[in-house]
């Protein structure tokens, strides 16, 4: 019944408040998540890093990101999605604060470990936050729109240091100092609601009916009652041993290669087109020139997941994006030409934050209520903890093969999350929450022989 009144509400007020929080601090969270890409070329330059220092620097971030987002994913199962959310980002800003204090690799490791802790803990819960406060119908577009605003902040940070980083030596530090502007959001965090599906789960139903019917009372007149497939309450046995088991262990078998072979295809080129650009004998100033224009297509390529998200699903469209984006990659590595850089460079941002967009609505939806946050946590560390070593890769391949075989080495990378959502993706789009994970539930709890699991349809 939750799962039914919830989802035939309109966008009500308290839907907008958590949405124009939301994407404040995901602007923030993106900004600060490049932050240390962009300042990279001046650690080179004035604190006497190496491309493998970076590397190495960039890996204890990734190390942290994964802690965060596999235990921050299942503490906030435990304490709710609010708590989470609240704490991730009071962690991620200060941290991202004491960053500024850096004054070498050891002092680095330590500061972006930390940072990540904080960064991957608040995605996982903010992206579980709206698959389930926002009404099934809209769920996608919602996620589409804080994407969109928090992707802002990519374009943003990376203006910033292109402005900041050359006024002298120590000034790349005033970009940490930016960062931590998400604390700004605290005070409206403390008043968003817990997520009534969590409520229910935890059986607090006193406290999930309060939330549901003032957010009734703001809908006004609401369509009949539509029973959900499936209630929280059903799948509240469910242990996190059966993360893997049955088909929810499928299910995370397969986001967790999707994860993987996206961060490592994501990061590879995002983390590293500034230095790779510096090291191939453009200037500090140039590459993150360059790279300031490219981040522009962030924001429209979060707002191209809109149109299609709810209408056509998330599999068909993050097959076809996956696709554009191995292409893209591939041209920008090829070219030394400025305006091809910029123009190839514009549309792997552009792709690849369309498919992170559709990424985050898609891979909660594939989990039960009990085990959504520990399980798209479980998926997305697990990328995060594979580029411990992504960084690695691309130095020893721009180190032995060269700056274009670090392209073919990104673009293989998406080709792989191609093929692995063609194959084994299940469809979603418009549906419940619980109508998607209950066949999940009933196959672990009861299968049955013979029994074969077919995809839900878009």
């Amino acid at each position: 019944m939750t799962a039914a009144r919830l989802d035939r509400l309109p966008i009500t007020k308290a839907h907008k408040i958590a949405l124009v929080t939301l994407s404040f601090v995901f602007l923030f969270e993106f900004g600060d998540l490049n932050t240390f890409a962009y300042v990279a070329p001046a650690l080179v330059k004035h604190l006497r890093f190496s491309v493998q220092d970076i590397a190495v620097v960039t890996s204890a971030a990734f190390l942290g990101m994964a802690v965060g987002a596999i235990f921050g994913g299942r503490v906030s199962d435990l304490i709710g999605r609010k708590r989470a959310l609240l704490y991730s980002t009071l962690m991620f800003s200060v941290f991202s604060l004491v960053n500024a204090a850096g004054v070498n690799v050891p002092t680095f490791l330590v500061f972006r470990f930390l940072t990540g802790v904080g960064l991957s803990a608040m995605v996982v819960a903010a992206t579980t936050y709206i698959s389930e406060f926002m009404p099934a119908s809209k769920r996608g577009r919602m996620q589409s729109a804080v994407m969109a605003v928090g992707l802002a902040g990519i374009p943003f940070m990376s203006f910033s240091a292109r402005g900041i980083v050359p006024l002298g030596n120590e000034a790349w530090r005033l970009v940490f100092v930016l960062g931590s502007a998400a604390l700004l959001a605290v005070p409206a965090l403390l008043v968003l609601p817990e997520s009534p599906r969590w409520l229910v789960h935890k059986g607090h139903l006193q406290a999930a009916e309060k939330i549901i019917a003032r957010l009734e009372l703001m809908a006004g007149p609401l369509a009949p009652l539509k029973e959900t497939v499936g209630t929280a309450e059903t799948q509240a046995s469910l242990g996190y041993r059966h993360l893997f088991r049955g088909r929810t262990g499928r299910t995370t078998l397969f986001l967790a290669v999707v994860w993987i072979f996206q961060t490592l295809g994501f990061y590879g080129f995002v983390a590293w087109v500034p230095t790779l650009l510096a090291q191939h004998g453009f200037s500090v100033a140039e590459s993150l020139g360059f790279s300031a224009l490219t981040t522009i297509g962030a924001v429209p390529g979060a707002l191209l997941a809109w149109p299609v998200t709810d209408r056509l699903g998330r599999k068909v469209p993050l097959v076809v994006v996956s696709l554009a984006t191995a292409a893209s990659g591939l041209a920008y590595g090829l070219t030394f030409n400025p305006i091809a850089i910029v123009a190839f460079g514009f549309c792997v941002n552009l792709l690849i934050q369309t498919f992170a967009t559709l990424l985050y609505a898609y891979s909660p939806e594939l989990f039960p209520t009990g085990l959504r946050n520990a399980g798209h946590g479980l998926v997305y560390g697990t990328g995060r903890l594979a580029n411990i070593f992504g960084p690695m890769i691309v130095a020893a391949i721009f180190a032995g093969l060269g700056y274009q075989a670090v392209f073919v080495y990104i673009a293989a990378c998406w080709l792989v999350v191609a093929l692995a959502i063609a194959f084994f993706g299940p469809r979603t789009g418009k549906q419940p929450l619980e109508a998607l994970s209950q066949e999940a539930v009933e196959t672990v709890e009861a299968p049955k022989p013979g029994a074969r699991a077919e995809s839900s349809p878009a």
